[in-house]
């Protein structure tokens, strides 16, 4: 039997079970991921270093992947320590080339170690070419410690991380990751120098730690706000003349009946509307306001991805129709040619922002300078984990229509001028009225736009592609006022070839 006195005794005590049990069971909830470089803290067989390693592809490939990257810099610095300690000579893994050996303080010359990604590092000499890629320790670094012992330990090793974009970053800068910067850690230049030559970067630091280098673009704020400045003033004008390029097509749909069934200027106007609100998307992405919610970011990216892809189609949906009016010219007939031409232009565009954003690859991008300050934010693909997307739906796409555009264009420029070199018979001199015809069809084409080709030479470019290409509203404009608007001399006297652009196929309705 038993007591009152035994009963609540025996209730404290599965009370205090109960308190123990929960507290433990709170223990074995705490979260158990090895990305936090807590759980395999100390732990160096195969399989903990294996799953440690690949942290460094899940949080660049996941943006809500719990990270601590200054544990797992720990990690391996400890790693390191552990190499030194169980004097353990090589290591060679998938993801891990490592050799330690012992050195002695009193050496004569300096010391170099090759770094291949795919080999242990080894000790190579100052004659030897290959590899390219190695590692120097000066005798000084050895000369001071000879007080304190004869001998070091030494160990290098190779970490695979994968690629570049966990550790954000087009020229080359030595670095370091900086565990005291920040959070998270950040790469950090201090105590590290760059040399650059036409075959090889040297990296010089006064200190040992994770060393890398980095490919990285170099847009300081003040180059930033300048090209923002140019674009914001260009894309304003281009706003306006797309507007005019509109409203002209509107009255003279008006007023001249047989200008409802040329394909030509319709073609023209879907461009100018696409460019316009491609214009009007860049000037809210790039507004000074509060930055707004994952949710609005998430919806600008993706609007001004698609009226940007709309530009990019509807520019080679012009050099399409050019293709049939100049070059192939027979046969060309097409039921419904706009409407089809519409349903490419506008609907295949938002087939990819659809992919794309159910990817969930919208979100907040920064552009940074050579410090890794963000020198501007805004709405576009997100920075960790979209990249692929970005070269695919965006670089691409854009590779795709300029080469299709520009054979096109050279195929047009070519028999312009083959055509009035024969009108022209043994006339010499420069024929303005073809370089005049061949600019105007650049633009609709989007010839502005190749120069984004050439911005890798250098920030003078970068500038050029920002004015030119902010102004293609204004040429389309020029170029469409002058086509439907010819004086009756430039009619009489172009024999044609000005008004190249106003032949139409045939379209049912």
């Amino acid at each position: 039997m038993v007591t009152p006195g035994a009963l609540r005794v025996l209730f404290l005590l599965l009370l205090l079970l109960w308190a123990s049990g929960m507290e433990n069971s709170r223990i074995l909830e705490q979260p158990r991921n090895v990305c936090l470089g807590l759980i395999n803290e100390g732990n160096y067989e195969s399989f903990h270093l294996e799953n440690t390693a690949g942290c460094f592809t899940k949080c660049r490939q996941s943006g809500n992947e719990p990270c601590d990257l200054k544990n797992l810099q720990r990690y391996w610095l400890k790693y390191e320590f552990h190499l030194v300690e169980n004097q353990m000579g090589i290591v060679n893994t998938s993801f891990l080339k490592a050799v330690v050996q012992s050195v002695s303080t009193n050496i004569s010359e300096d010391l170099l170690f090759s770094l291949t990604p795919s080999q242990v590092p080894r000790p190579v000499t100052e004659e030897e070419h290959e590899p390219p890629d190695r590692v120097r320790l000066p005798r000084s670094l050895f000369e001071s410690l000879q007080d304190s012992r004869s001998v070091v330990r030494l160990a290098i090793t190779l970490l695979d991380i994968g690629p570049g974009n966990l550790f954000k970053n087009m020229t080359f800068s030595c670095v370091f990751w900086d565990v005291t910067k920040g959070s998270t850690g950040d790469w950090s230049s201090t105590g590290c120098s760059t040399e650059l030559s036409a075959k090889r970067t040297v990296c010089r630091c006064d200190h040992l730690t994770f060393f890398a280098l980095l490919l990285r673009p170099i847009l300081d704020r003040a180059t930033v706000q300048a090209l923002i400045r140019i674009s914001q003033a260009g894309c304003g004008a281009s706003m306006i003349f797309l507007a005019f390029t509109v409203l002209l097509y509107a009255a003279l749909r008006f007023y001249r009946q047989r200008f409802k069934s040329e394909d030509a200027p319709k073609v023209h106007v879907a461009l100018s509307i696409s460019l316009f609100l491609l214009n009007l998307a860049f000037f809210i992405n790039v507004g000074h306001g509060r930055e707004p919610s994952d949710a609005a970011c998430w919806a600008r990216g993706a609007i001004f991805h698609y009226f940007l892809l709309c530009t990019f189609t509807w520019m080679g949906l012009e050099a399409f129709h050019l293709y049939l009016l100049v070059i192939k010219v027979f046969n060309t007939y097409f039921g419904h040619y706009f409407l089809k031409l519409s349903l490419v232009g506008w609907g295949l565009p938002a087939l990819i922002v659809i992919g794309t954003g159910s990817a969930n690859s919208y979100g907040h991008y920064a552009i940074r300078d050579k410090k890794n300050m963000a020198t501007l934010e805004l709405c576009w693909f997100r920075e960790k984990t979209a990249v692929s997307a970005l070269y695919v739906t965006v670089h691409g796409y854009f590779l795709i229509t300029c080469l299709f555009s520009a054979v096109v264009l050279g195929l047009v420029a070519w028999k312009i001028f083959t055509l009035l070199t024969a009108t022209a018979g043994k006339e010499q001199g420069p024929n303005w009225k073809g370089v005049l015809t061949v600019l105007g069809l650049s633009s609709l084409v989007g010839a502005t736009w190749w120069l984004a080709i050439l911005t890798p030479l250098g920030r003078s470019t970068i500038y050029v592609f920002a004015l030119f290409n902010s102004l293609q509203g204004v040429f389309i404009f020029c170029w469409f006022a002058v086509l439907y608007f010819p004086s009756r001399t430039a009619v009489a006297s172009s024999s044609g070839t000005a008004r190249i652009d106003q032949v139409h196929t045939a379209s049912q309705e």
